[in-house]
């Protein structure tokens, strides 16, 4: 049974007119089914769903991010790479299910995967905490980042969360300090590391994995900060504003392409990845062939500056740097930093005089 969105009442209606037509055995008997029609019916779905699609508001497109059929982490590492070896516990606490993680063999060569899984029905969801880590699984995802950098090992990360388990066991573990160790694990890599956002990418959750030299969304997914309803509670203390929230927080692929946040955009089958997933399938693969390809003639020192460098670009264009190109050597200038020096020795002279006098003028 097929899932729809509430703004697909059309589509839904025409592929259920579709379907019919396509029965002989409708609830009229046996009949012929009438071709021309059927053409006719599809080229008006193909048609509503490329107007629906293309202009789908910030709101829709965190919806189709979310919707229950599209394609998970698992079925992108169980299709797209052979060999997946599956690595568990972080050897210190426990196993979490929310995340996937494994070396794999990708068009030959070794690769480290990282999925993070919501999840396919209830039971599984439950089971994978719906995407969302504890400290454990990043701590897992630290330990094998780790070992894939001592072999040299590319990383392809499937990012899917909407944010990082926030339970009081959770914290008490360290949470925050698991987040901020798998990014700075992600910045000290010297090997290529490429993060693809399939879904949702929620705040530190996501981050904490996409700190990558290349980040890649999937044309109708969302990355954020906060989620849109979270957004809305804490600045207009109404979670139904979400589309202004979501509008405001430039959260789609596009916005984020033009912000230079993300480095590329995947694009999806026409109505969302889930209704080809073997066209998707191709897509993503292609996407990782060419960007692997990239770094292969690269030393470990130049792959970990270009990496540095992206994120120190991230919102300098318009700001008070003329030249972005290479912010890996940001050093205080000499000149500069000595004139500072002597400006702040005149002021203290100055002003020691002038307690000095005030001292001597007080004896008098």
């Amino acid at each position: 049974m097929k899932n729809y969105l509430n703004f697909e009442t059309e589509i839904k209606d025409l592929e259920t007119e579709l379907e019919k037509l396509k029965d002989p055995y409708n609830q009229e008997g046996l009949s012929e089914v009438d071709t021309q029609k059927i053409s006719k019916t599809q080229v008006e779905l193909d048609q509503k769903l490329n107007d629906i699609y293309s202009n789908l508001d910030p709101w829709q497109t965190t919806m189709v991010a979310r919707h229950e059929d599209r394609p998970k982490s698992k079925f992108f590492i169980d299709n797209l790479f052979e060999d997946f070896i599956s690595l568990s516990g972080d050897r210190y606490y426990g196993e979490d299910k929310s995340v996937l993680t494994g070396f794999a063999k990708f068009n030959g060569y070794s690769v480290l995967v990282i999925g993070q899984e919501k999840g396919e029905d209830l039971d599984s969801r439950i089971e994978r905490n719906f995407g969302m880590m504890r400290p454990e699984g990043y701590r897992k995802t630290i330990r094998l980042m780790n070992l894939a950098n001592k072999f040299k090992i590319p990383i392809i990360s499937f990012v899917d969360t909407p944010g990082a388990y926030p339970g009081v066991g959770a914290e008490e573990r360290g949470q925050a300090e698991a987040i901020a160790k798998s990014i700075e694990c992600c910045m000290e890599l010297k090997v290529p590391s490429i993060a693809i956002i399939i879904g949702e990418g929620g705040s530190g959750g996501a981050i904490a994995l996409a700190s990558s030299n290349k980040v890649i969304m999937l044309e109708n997914a969302i990355y954020s900060v906060i989620s849109p309803e979270g957004c809305a509670t804490i600045l207009w203390r109404d979670p139904k504003k979400m589309l202004d929230a979501a509008k405001a927080m430039k959260l789609s692929a596009k916005d984020l392409l033009k912000l230079k946040v993300i480095d590329e955009i995947i694009p999806e089958p026409l109505g969302g990845a889930h209704r080809d997933k073997d066209l998707m399938l191709d897509n993503v693969r292609e996407s990782i062939s060419k960007n692997l390809d990239q770094y292969k003639e690269m030393s470990s020192e130049e792959i970990m500056n270009e990496r540095k460098n992206k994120f120190l670009k991230i919102g300098r264009n318009d700001g008070f740097m003329n030249n972005a190109e290479d912010l890996s050597n940001l050093t205080i200038k000499k000149n500069n930093f000595d004139n500072i020096f002597k400006s702040k020795k005149l002021l203290f002279g100055i002003g020691a005089g002038l307690l000095l006098i005030a001292f001597l003028f007080f004896l008098v």
